[in-house]
């Protein structure tokens, strides 16, 4: 039935471009914005929840470096930024007159204090490794920062404009989990838990052209039920990803409204710990890969949106390698390479699947039901988000789960064995570190690819998708990404129709 109803949501999804009108963009008016998640926190150097940057990367929080709708890095709180010739020294001219939305200035002074904060001894950030390659420090004067790295980093400036590297100010970062002060275009003002974000225009703000809206509220819906009954009601404007892509269908159809289908740089995995048994088994988890139609998982799960992967590589971002042929689609040969691994009657374990994402329960179902073909039975556990951050994802106390990791270029976190995944490979730790020293294009080209056919033939996890942006709003929104080259809901130049 759901594969028939995917030849039906082809034909009649409205895949909508950016509105073009000749007409200026209007000042004014109030947009209230859907995401499914309620973030654990506010604080984006402090914690690694998607749900966070989504809320306020670039609406309250601003880096030197920022990613725009078309996935280029652009200047933020630096006007630009040079690379010296051997490729570690990088300097960066600030903008001027900038200033925190509690009046302190932003400087040089307080970029050095931000970063050596997220690489120093005990610090919260959740990826202190993307400053610990930075050897010095300098600030000649307020404008100017010069960062020295230990070696090249290929990644550096990709990891500039993260979540993880947003400016913070000295007075006050203490509270930016429940009340953040940024540089945005937009100023926090009241946090409503299990509710509701809200922020208003920043007069302030550096680009007196920017924002175009007195007031953006994030609504928190995880029902997708609910979500479309609040925007059919008028009680919201977007939905800022459709968690249940089905609903594409039906609101394509509905004249008030627009549907989006782009691309992202995240990837829906199966999830496995590599030190539970039996899963410490390569053959175990190579059985497992054989096993599995990403084909069916896409069609059943997310109505055939999204694109099957091999690795955990998105094919919108570089270097991507297509590695989908190495596991294909043979229950045989899984059982087969179960048997060698000792389990020639099979097994039971257990997916635990956070509740906030049907996208997640569905998989999990669906992937239950392929691995019993080849003899494995999966009980599944329904878990909340909260549980799923501190059993899981933090106690590691799991055997497979499923979730999406959306972080561009966050193939890094194989090199950390003690990542929930418990995968420790120097092999693979070697290769990502000639990757990140590469000094060209095709050097970094051969080393990325190499990174990704170590975790595929080792089938650290259980590669699926590509997740697809399917995004909904009332047809006066515009000028709304349609494509996610980052984690954000980035609203500094959506505007409203009158």
């Amino acid at each position: 039935m759901k594969k028939l109803l995917f030849g039906f949501l082809i034909g009649l999804l409205l895949i909508q471009n950016h509105p073009a009108g000749a007409s200026a963009p209007q000042k004014g008016g109030n947009l209230i914005v859907c995401q499914p998640a309620e973030p654990p926190g506010l604080d984006p150097t402090a914690n690694t929840a998607a749900a966070i940057d989504r809320v306020v990367y670039s609406n309250i929080y601003e880096g030197l470096v920022k990613v725009d709708r078309d996935g280029k890095y652009i200047p933020g709180l630096a006007t630009m930024w040079d690379l010296s010739a051997e490729g570690k020294v990088y300097t960066f001219n600030l903008r001027k007159g900038v200033r925190f939305h509690n009046g302190e200035s932003f400087n040089s002074q307080v970029a050095k204090w931000n970063i050596e904060r997220a690489k120093g001894e005990g610090t919260v950030n959740p990826h202190p490794e993307y400053f610990r390659g930075i050897d010095k420090i300098e600030t000649p004067d307020e404008q100017t920062l010069i960062l020295t790295l230990k070696d090249v980093d290929a990644l550096f400036i990709t990891h500039m404009a993260e979540g993880d590297a947003v400016m913070l100010p000295m007075n006050g970062y203490e509270t930016a989990k429940s009340n953040p002060v940024g540089t945005g275009p937009f100023k926090f003002t009241k946090w409503v838990p299990g509710d509701r974000v809200e922020m208003v225009r920043n007069d302030a703000y550096w680009n007196p052209h920017l924002p175009y809206l007195d007031k953006v509220t994030f609504k928190f819906i995880g029902d997708p039920s609910a979500q479309l009954a609040a925007l059919k009601a008028g009680d919201i404007d977007v939905i800022g990803y459709i968690a249940a892509p089905e609903s594409a269908m039906e609101l394509s159809k509905d004249k008030r409204f627009k549907v989006y289908a782009g691309t992202t740089t995240g990837e829906v995995i199966m999830s496995t710990n590599n030190k539970a048994k039996p899963f410490d088994n390569k053959l175990v988890r190579q059985a497992m890969a054989h096993a599995i139609d990403r084909k069916m998982v896409i069609d059943l799960v997310m109505f055939g949106y999204g694109t099957s992967i091999g690795s955990h590589w998105s094919p919108s971002t570089p270097y991507y390698k297509d590695l989908t042929g190495k596991f294909p689609y043979n229950p045989d040969k899984a059982k087969h390479l179960l048997a060698e691994a000792g389990y020639a009657d099979g097994f039971e374990a257990t997916i635990k699947l956070p509740a906030i994402y049907s996208y997640s329960k569905r998989a999990g179902i669906v992937i239950a039901d392929l691995l019993k073909d080849v003899g494995i039975k999966l009980n599944i556990e329904i878990v909340e988000w909260g549980q799923w951050i501190e059993r899981i994802f933090k106690k590691k106390e799991y055997q497979l789960t499923m979730i999406g990791h959306v972080e561009a270029w966050d193939i890094g976190i194989y090199a950390n064995p003690n990542y929930y995944f418990q995968y420790d490979s120097q092999e693979f730790r070697d290769a990502y570190a000639m990757a990140l020293k590469a000094p060209n294009e095709s050097e970094k080209a051969k080393w990325f690819g190499i990174c990704q056919e170590i975790i595929a033939e080792d089938a650290v996890n259980g590669f699926l998708f590509s997740a697809p942006s399917l995004a909904v709003m009332k047809q006066r929104v515009v000028n709304w990404w349609e494509n996610y080259p980052t984690i954000a809901l980035d609203c500094t130049e959506v505007w409203l129709k009158n």
